[in-house]
């Protein structure tokens, strides 16, 4: 054999030896989570993750394993199922996937995923197929409040502890689920009223812009905000509400009726960022300018926050969507046979003119 020959076939055997080697580190590396590689936060971002607003187990109703009626299992040998409820559209669904799968694979962890795509009924029937696909824990992002029964008699038939972020279901914490992990709702409500009295100097005609009907947090954002405003600034009347589904589009088109409704409306209060960006589209294109009306949202996105700097946009209350290292953690507390939090309330920033520019790094 001539000698060019030898060093192309050992360097073939060489290259074919690397590929294997490459493919089965990568094959190892993709045992414990089924899902794709998310970008990586900044560090202002990873600066910005959730705190409890109440530490400890002392400020409220707590669960066992044994009160719940499970079994202790060690989380790094579990699997966990995200079930999540939304179009990964909004960024707040995307920064909450996304944290989700980074903590899993920070704990090592496998890892089921599903979205509902904005479907109830997809959600239920995701849940349960995560369930027979093999998750023994449960993270739940819940689009409804409503209706999840078929999901909790089947996880409590298999004694699989179920955990819901970002939104409540309506049942029985410590029976029907261990923990729900959010913001308060309310409080977001009424910090968002506190900073449209400030832009309105508490005088004139506001609109609510709702997110959409059937979970906790639409109701509470809503019932927050109008009461503070009976009950601090009663020259600013509630004259226009309509349901923008969270949804910048929606938000948009919403907020042209509302302009042509009601040409002289003094603020716009949007339950979350996008609804509140799709205003600002309609206001330009009426041909406002930045400023003509007030607007308050709730999120903390990054073209929000970029809007605040630009004029357009008041103040932003947040809602911090990094639930994984907190959903994990009480997960591991409560698997190892811990006492966790029924309600585990999280602290929410705000940006407003004063701290956008410098903040909005942390944004999502």
């Amino acid at each position: 054999m001539k000698p060019t020959a030898l060093a192309r076939r050992t360097s073939a055997r060489t290259l074919l030896a690397a590929g294997l080697v490459t493919s089965l580190a990568l094959a190892a590396g993709c045992t414990k989570s089924e899902d794709a590689p998310d970008p990586k936060p900044s560090a202002a971002q990873q600066d910005a993750g959730q705190v409890v607003a109440s530490p400890g187990t002392a400020s409220g109703p707590t669960c066992t394993v044994d009160a719940y009626g499970g079994r202790k299992l060690d989380l790094r040998t579990a699997t966990v199922g995200f079930s999540q409820s939304e179009k990964e559209a909004n960024p707040f669904r995307i920064a909450e996937t996304a944290s989700i799968r980074a903590e899993a694979r920070a704990q090592g962890v496998r890892l089921l995923t599903a979205n509902a795509q904005s479907q109830f009924s997809k959600q239920i029937s995701d849940v349960q197929d995560l369930i027979t696909r093999g998750a023994n824990l449960l993270v739940i992002a819940p689009l409804n409040s409503d209706g999840w029964e078929p999901v909790l008699r089947t996880a409590a038939a298999r004694l699989i502890p179920i955990v819901t972020i970002d939104r409540k279901i309506n049942a029985t914490a410590c029976k029907d689920y261990v923990s729900f992990i959010g913001s308060d709702f309310t409080e977001q409500g009424r910090r968002a009223a506190d900073q449209m009295i400030a832009a309105t100097g508490g005088k004139g005609e506001i609109a609510v812009l709702l997110g959409a009907a059937g979970n906790n947090v639409t109701t509470e954002r809503t019932e927050g905000f109008e009461d503070r405003i009976k009950e601090k600034a009663p020259g600013l009347k509630v004259v226009f509400r309509q349901t923008g589904e969270f949804a910048r589009e929606k938000g948009q088109s919403v907020t042209e009726n509302l302009i042509q409704s009601k040409p002289g409306i003094t603020g716009i209060y949007a339950e979350n960022d996008e609804m509140g960006l799709g205003a600002v589209n309609a206001l330009k294109g009426a041909g406002k300018k930045p400023g003509d009306v007030k607007i308050v949202t709730i999120d903390g996105t990054r073209n929000a926050v970029q809007s605040i700097v630009d004029g357009w946009i008041y103040a932003v209350i947040e809602s911090n969507p990094r639930f994984g290292p907190l959903a994990f953690r009480t997960l591991d507390t409560f698997t190892k046979g811990g006492k966790v939090g029924q309600d585990i309330v999280i602290k929410d920033s705000a940006y407003d003119k004063g701290n956008a520019r410098s903040d909005l790094g942390k944004a999502y």
